[in-house]
């Protein structure tokens, strides 16, 4: 399993802004291949926003980045304040150790 960073900004007082970007990609999401979940996040003060996002491959989570691109220039592009910053991450499960 993978899980998929990216964070934009805004800018202060934009935090609306963060908020309908997620309410146009929840759905969008909701319909691409390895999809698990995904949460949004913002800070009200910074307008700084994202969401982490789960895959079931690398794979799925990589071609979300390039199929989800395009949308974001089209939904934000003239209103970030700098380019996103997006990550993928192997998930890691700790080990349960035995009782001692």
């Amino acid at each position: 399993m993978y899980t998929r960073l990216i964070l934009v900004n805004f800018g202060p007082g934009m935090h609306s802004t963060g908020e309908m970007v997620a309410d146009t990609f929840a759905p969008i999401y909701k319909t691409m291949r390895g999809f698990k979940g995904a949460t949004f996040f913002a800070d009200r003060e910074t307008g700084e926003c994202g969401a982490l996002s789960l895959w079931e491959s690398k794979e799925d989570a990589e071609a979300a980045t390039v199929s989800l691109w395009p949308k974001l220039q089209e939904v934000a592009g003239g209103l970030l304040k700098g380019p996103p910053l997006v990550r993928t991450f192997e998930l890691y499960e700790p080990r349960e150790l035995p009782p001692e």
